[in-house]
């Protein structure tokens, strides 16, 4: 992707870089119609192409307009939710907000004359009228927005994308670009890291219940093979589960007087969805010391036939069930009396950004967790401009929207870029982007030490482990298209928010909490073993824990101060000095790790592995942690404090 001028912030607006003027406007437009820029992907060239597209192929997309008034809805999206606004927590409902920006009825009714008159089947409109969708052949979409169609391999995946831009009439002004003719969402990342992924999974001994308590030199392996003694490794946690994590952020006194997030909704949204995961999350929640649900406090929102779809080149309907249990017994375990709503998207081929649209514009939730992302901001320009849109309306009404920052830290070694490359949303200024890090628990339940998660691995080989080589880690880094939003100014360092030239720009994360999956959250879910299908339990982790359990964190908070908060960046911006600074002060003492796996992923069978895991295993990256703000861990992690602070904003 090639980076973008920064153009400076004004007012309290973090201004969209080239994107609203892209999507829209430019180029003018020509005798034949208006091109919308921004609508081809990056990787529909030569280089990519595999094949050509059966042109009979029918597909459903959506043509997205423009809010009326784009830019008074966005200033009144950080109005509400900035202190000392003359609009300052004056959250609108989804009829106000669709009454003030709503494109008009004229302007659905003529795209919808133009679609039809172009021989697609016309479908849904929201209440919000974002979008019009629209379903046809390939031939007919190639014809109407005078473009055309190839197979290209992306990332190990064969996508469909176009590589001339789309043109739509130049009556339609406020078309903003349609999504779903190219298939950029089939890349769409799950940050769910359990390692490796076997259809059934199990973590090997040894396993420690808090950090520490088994180490290399009082506890023997399982088949006694003889590791290093120096240094001292612990073995890796079996995961942390319940009161553990409660009290390593400060929160448990509070949920056990009864501020356990009662009365707040968050929602999780995935794609597919899983048929077990009550269930699963009732006997968790019943090992764990966690209150089983309550009737009504968990509901999923899933379209007919999302379950059990099969997997192919472009889905992995069990991953993202795997998914959807983590995400739902995060949040739970940090708020186990709010209500959680699970919203499945039919695939990850083109309805997360509808599904996205559905909570915001019915206001079903007071916060809404994401775990998954793109790498690098990867999409075409065009594909995020409605995504902004959402957000703008969601701020606005008050929800608050967190993103998982990534799992593969700043993509140098990916997207061959120069500089730290954040993914997107994490990267919208409109939503809280939450990185991860590697945690300590003690006996006591409290924190030993916590720092950027970034991981080194190295396998045990002739008695000794090598030098680790760089594995997996929080994303972060400094946005190509986003101008800095005010509350980062003065916060995030130059040498961050300008490493790009020119203006300040957005960095990526804001806020941190767990998220290595060898110091991870211990989960529960039904899966597939050799010998059955059952309930069991593992250790995982990713920025995909890290959202999820930041989200019930936050949700405690909406129930202290008894309001929503719409974007919460403002107010955990303000409260920075009260966040656990994440720093190296305790890598030395606290190096890694040794993690044991078995080699079949599911028992002894075929033995076992031993590999180092080393903590902040940055050197080959572009982003570290470091005193205050950092791309990798933001301001920092929540402490009790932090719940106070935020509280009273």
């Amino acid at each position: 992707m090639k980076s973008h001028v920064v153009a400076p912030v004004s007012a309290l607006a973090a201004v969209v870089l080239g994107i609203s003027a892209l999507t829209i406007n430019s180029p003018a437009d020509a005798a034949a119609g208006r091109t919308l820029a921004g609508s081809v992907p990056s990787w529909a060239d030569s280089t990519h192409k595999v094949g050509a597209v059966d042109d009979s192929t029918t597909t459903t997309f959506r043509v997205y307009l423009d809010w009326s008034n784009s830019a008074a809805a966005e200033q009144y999206a950080y109005d509400v939710s900035t202190r000392g606004s003359a609009n300052f927590h004056k959250f609108l409902t989804p009829a106000q907000f669709r009454s003030r920006f709503s494109p008009s009825v004229s302007s659905v009714s003529a795209l919808k004359t133009w679609l039809g008159k172009a021989g697609f089947k016309v479908g849904t409109v929201p209440a919000n009228r974002k979008y019009v969708e629209a379903t046809g052949t390939l031939a007919k979409a190639a014809s109407a927005f005078q473009t055309s169609f190839a197979e290209y391999k992306v990332n190990g995946k064969t996508v469909r994308g176009n590589n001339k831009p789309l043109v739509v009439p130049s009556s339609l002004t406020n078309v903003q670009a349609v999504v779903g003719l190219d298939e950029s969402q089939t890349l769409a990342t799950s940050y769910a890291t359990k390692d490796p992924v076997p259809a059934g999974f199990r973590n090997a001994p040894p396993l420690s219940d808090y950090w520490g308590q088994k180490r290399i030199s009082n506890t023997p392996t399982p088949d006694g093979t003889v590791l290093p003694a120096s240094p001292d490794y612990a073995f890796a946690p079996k995961g942390y589960s319940g009161i553990q994590l409660q009290n390593v952020y400060g929160v448990a006194d509070n949920i056990a007087a009864g501020n356990d997030g009662t009365g707040v909704t968050v929602a999780v949204i995935d794609a597919y969805a899983s048929s077990t995961v009550e269930s699963d999350v009732n006997t968790y929640s019943t090992r764990h010391g966690l209150p089983t649900f309550k009737k009504g406090q968990f509901s999923q929102l899933v379209a007919p036939g999302t379950y059990g779809r099969p997997a192919n080149n472009a889905q992995d309907p069990a991953g993202w069930a795997g998914e959807e249990t983590l995400d739902i017994e995060a949040v739970h375990t940090a708020a186990p009396g709010a209500n959680i709503l699970y919203v499945g998207a039919p695939n990850n081929y083109r309805d997360l950004d509808a599904v996205m649209n559905r909570v915001v514009d019915g206001k079903l939730a007071d916060i809404v967790t994401n775990s998954y992302g793109y790498a690098g901001e990867s999409l075409p320009t065009g594909y995020i401009k409605p995504g902004l849109d959402t957000q703008i309306q969601a701020a606005a009404e008050g929800m608050t929207l967190f993103f998982s920052s990534g799992d593969s830290a700043d993509h140098s070694d990916v997207v061959g870029l120069a500089n730290a490359t954040p993914d997107w949303p994490a990267s919208s200024p409109l939503v809280t982007a939450v990185g991860g890090t590697s945690i300590g628990i003690g006996a006591d339940n409290r924190r030993v030490f916590e720092l950027g998660w970034e991981s080194g691995t190295s396998t045990l080989s002739n008695g000794a482990f090598g030098s680790p080589t760089f594995l997996y880690g929080s994303g972060g880094g400094t946005s190509r298209l986003f101008a800095q939003p005010s509350y980062q100014a003065g916060v995030v360092p130059d040498s961050i928010s300008k490493i790009h030239g020119g203006a300040a720009a957005r960095a990526v994360p804001d806020v941190s909490a767990i998220g290595d999956p060898n110091t991870g959250m211990l989960v529960g879910e039904t899966q597939e073993f050799p010998d059955g299908t059952y309930y069991d339990e593992y250790r995982i982790g990713g920025t995909s824990l890290s959202s999820p359990l930041y989200a019930g964190l936050f949700a405690l908070v909406v129930q202290a101060a008894g309001h929503d908060y719409g974007l919460a960046n403002p107010a955990l911006y303000a409260a920075a000095a009260t966040s656990y600074d994440v720093t190296k002060t305790d890598i030395s003492t606290y190096p890694g790790e040794v993690r044991v796996n078995y080699v079949n992923g599911v028992d002894a069978t075929d033995g076992y592995r031993y590999i180092l895991r080393t903590f902040d295993q940055d050197d080959k990256l572009s982003i570290h942690v470091r005193p205050g703000y950092d791309d990798v861990t933001g301001v920092g992690s929540p402490t009790e404090a932090w719940f106070g602070a935020v509280a009273a904003y």
